[in-house]
């Protein structure tokens, strides 16, 4: 790969991970790898130095979260941008059900291509996680993922409202995870989110493991939302996130 970014000459096949992760449904990794290496560069959703390390840093990557993942979980993956974890974890993960929300119509739009190309079952909601209309229009999930998409502080708030009671945030993180917690632990907790803990997955497959935060909603929570807010459950998020730089 050249400085303007050439990638002619990167080899795509799958490295012995994605063999192992994705096993008999390895084709649909392969050809969600192709698009991200092609459309994904065409339309900005990732810079054309990440494509010699799709495989390892951003497909198989996320798709070892399913490890944390208990059996036909409904999974929410907030801030989707290019998939990022919830297309992956999708082809490898068939028994989980799948909904990425993404608030950018060009993200959204290639959501939907990519999904109709590999034909799995997963939906796609534009809008951010804190606006009301995307929250009525979700169950409240077994999981709800993300990955690089805001601080511990900020995550939780966007978050828990969108997961049931006893059901988990799962978010990919990077070796601060644990320094997260420390820092956010509180503000976690006045939103329903406790029992933080860092988790790693993929530690027999990748050089390096995927961490993850992990976090249990609190039963509780929407009840005393409602005595709080004369009726309204869940939590009001006042943080815009359209200064997200973050690119998958």
């Amino acid at each position: 790969m050249d400085e303007r970014g050439d990638v002619s000459d990167v080899d795509p096949s799958p490295p012995p991970s994605a063999a192992t992760v994705f096993g008999d449904r390895l084709d649909l990794a392969v050809r969600y790898r192709d698009m991200l290496a092609t459309a994904g560069i065409e339309r900005g959703l990732i810079g054309p130095r990440e494509v010699p390390r799709l495989w390892d840093r951003h497909i198989v990557n996320c798709a070892v979260l399913g490890e944390a993942i208990a059996e036909s979980s409904s999974v929410v993956d907030i801030g989707s941008g290019a998939g990022l974890p919830g297309i992956p974890l999708a082809i490898a993960r068939p028994d989980l059900t799948v909904t990425l929300v993404e608030p950018l119509l060009r993200r959204a739009t290639f959501l939907e291509e990519a999904i109709a190309d590999l034909g799995i079952d997963v939906r796609v909601i534009r809008g951010r996680a804190e606006e009301k209309a995307v929250r009525s229009a979700i169950d409240p999930a077994d999981v709800v993922t993300s990955r690089a998409v805001a601080p511990l502080e900020r995550l939780a708030g966007w978050s828990t409202p969108l997961i049931r009671v006893g059901g988990r945030l799962v978010a990919i993180k990077g070796s601060s995870a644990q320094d997260e917690i420390e820092r956010d632990r509180v503000s976690a907790a006045k939103v329903g989110l406790a029992e933080l803990s860092v988790v790693v997955c993929g530690e027999e497959v990748l050089e390096v493991p995927t961490t993850l935060i992990v976090g249990v909603k609190q039963a509780g929570f929407e009840l005393k939302s409602r005595r709080k807010r004369g009726g309204t459950a869940g939590v009001a998020a006042t943080s815009d996130t359209s200064d997200k730089k973050f690119r998958r």
